[in-house]
């Protein structure tokens, strides 16, 4: 008998059915030790006001143990289970968790980890469909109410720094780009997670970023470094010392100091893992940013 015939066996008035990318699986109306696969899965469960008890959130094998920073203490008591693409199974075990929520990349692995407890596996399109995830994990755990708060608070707070931008930067461009050692500079596009929240506040972008690529967003060589330029520059960092080098030799070169925001003293550097959060925690932090760096240095 499949795993999920199985989840499907117990008994209706203590699980709810559940269709997601493997299928069908019963899940727990009320789980108590949830675990998360996927730094936006954990982000949108803390915001629907739920604490997993362990969450998978590595961006790769070399980076197994990093949290956002936008979290701070929401993470606190929340056992780090490995790579987000392919957690680590013995940790899960250990901390027995009543339902597994995560997300489709880690299908691979779904045979294991269903065993452990039921999992869910919501489908992620990518940058642009962000939001449709987050209504899928409030689906999943019976927090549509919760969801719909967290919704007002955000279109809240995008209404307060508008008029605290009291027009500004009707005229003013904002780009954003990010720097990596060994890599093409990448340029983000309005299709991409913080796009969305600067086309919310009506924030104009620079024409090279007023784009729909996939992803949300393409390299550039440095000879095309004009194309990042706008009046206002946000560079997303990751902390990494390779790619704090990386940034520090660009701004050595010619031709980065032809550049509009450089010349007026308009860039400004972010972090990474806070402007590609892709759930409401993170994008409260971005507000939080555009205040501290537009509001207060218009």
């Amino acid at each position: 008998m499949s795993q999920n015939a199985t989840r499907l066996r117990q008994p209706l008035e203590e699980c709810r059915v559940v269709q997601h990318v493997m299928g069908k699986t019963c899940v727990p109306k009320s789980p108590e030790r949830l675990v998360t696969i996927f730094h936006v899965t954990l982000g949108n469960t803390l915001v629907l006001g739920i604490k997993p008890i362990g969450s998978a959130t590595g961006l790769n094998s070399l980076q197994k143990e990093d949290f956002a920073k936008y979290l701070k203490d929401k993470i606190v008591g929340i056992k780090q289970l490995g790579s987000q693409y392919e957690p680590d199974i013995e940790k899960l075990l250990l901390v027995k968790p009543d339902l597994i929520l995560g997300w489709e990349i880690v299908q691979r692995t779904y045979p294991i980890i269903s065993q452990i407890s039921p999992t869910v596996l919501g489908k992620w399109q990518g940058e642009p469909l962000w939001r449709e995830y987050f209504h899928f994990v409030a689906e999943v755990l019976g927090k549509e109410e919760a969801e719909q708060q967290a919704w007002n608070h955000y279109h809240r707070r995008i209404k307060e720094l508008k008029i605290a931008l009291n027009n500004q930067y009707t005229s003013k461009k904002i780009s954003v780009i990010s720097v990596y050692s060994g890599s093409p500079i990448n340029i983000i596009t309005k299709n991409s997670f913080v796009g969305s929240i600067l086309n919310d506040i009506g924030l104009p972008r620079p024409k090279t970023q007023s784009v729909v690529v996939p992803g949300g967003s393409y390299g550039i060589s440095e000879e095309n470094l004009k194309d990042a330029d706008g009046d206002i520059l946000f560079i997303l960092f990751t902390g990494n010392n390779n790619d704090r080098k990386a940034i520090k030799e660009l701004q050595q070169k010619p031709l980065w100091k032809t550049l509009k925001a450089v010349q007026q003293g308009q860039v400004y550097s972010v972090d990474e893992l806070t402007w590609v959060g892709f759930n409401l925690l993170a994008a409260d932090a971005v507000i939080d940013d555009l205040y501290k760096y537009l509001v207060k240095n218009p």
